[in-house]
């Protein structure tokens, strides 16, 4: 009895650690999402019983609600349970929320980190600091609970980090709009859609022309949006 909440990285199944391959050999159940590369599953022992239980943006998703029941269920019955989930659980991820649970039922639970999708920006050869350019790093969610898009981003602006928005794709005129509000629309700004995978896309510009970007390229998320200084040495 236990469940063990897995990085799965940000889509490269090279990109996963060592200790998150031997948890997916360990597994009898493994939960995985939309966005985990299906590769990975075969790194499980034969009888291991696959379960998709993804979210697709803007579309049909598994209510967590349920995920939790089956962590409980296959759980208790003795199962080692593998929560894989893509890039970093704990980054906008929920892994905590499913972790408390398990515990609050009596299940240990533990964590194993993986590459989140924001690492993988530097294979397009955008560095999230720079000594010359950036000396902090904002994550900032793009999509609320409420909908919304978060307050945080007209903060985070306002200094000299570099700004990385995740689930923001729907919010690209709205982002812009705070940036042109705060007199830095030319700020450089890039979204890179499927980062560290084979089909991986991005496009460069000034932030004031995020959307225009995005519709001119054809790109859609699952995507992360970087924005600063550091944005322009892809150019």
């Amino acid at each position: 009895m236990e469940l063990i909440v897995v990085g799965a990285g940000p889509g490269d199944p090279e990109l996963i650690t060592l200790k998150a391959l031997k948890a997916l050999g360990r597994a009898t159940v493994i939960l995985y999402d939309n966005l985990i590369n299906r590769v990975l599953l075969e790194h499980a022992r034969p009888d291991c019983l696959h379960i998709y239980v993804g979210k697709k943006p803007y579309g049909e998703y598994t209510p967590q609600e349920d995920i939790h029941q089956l962590i409980l269920d296959h759980a208790r019955g003795g199962a080692v349970v593998v929560r894989l989930k893509g890039g970093d659980p704990f980054i906008f991820g929920r892994g905590m929320e499913e972790i408390l649970f398990a515990r609050a039922h009596g299940i240990p639970a533990s964590y194993i980190p993986g590459i989140t999708s924001m690492q993988a920006v530097g294979l397009e050869d955008i560095p999230l600091t720079h000594r010359d350019l950036a000396e902090s790093v904002w994550i900032v969610t793009g999509t609320k609970k409420d909908g919304a898009l978060s307050a945080d981003l007209r903060l985070a602006l306002a200094s000299h980090a570099t700004v990385v928005i995740y689930m923001g794709m729907k919010k690209l005129a709205e982002i812009a709009s705070v940036y042109v509000s705060e007199g830095k629309g030319d700020m450089p700004a890039a979204i890179i859609q499927h980062a560290s995978l084979p089909q991986q896309r991005k496009v460069v510009g000034a932030v004031r022309e995020l959307a225009a970007m995005a519709t001119g390229a054809g790109l859609t998320h699952p995507a992360i949006i970087v924005i600063g200084a550091v944005a322009g040495l892809a150019l």
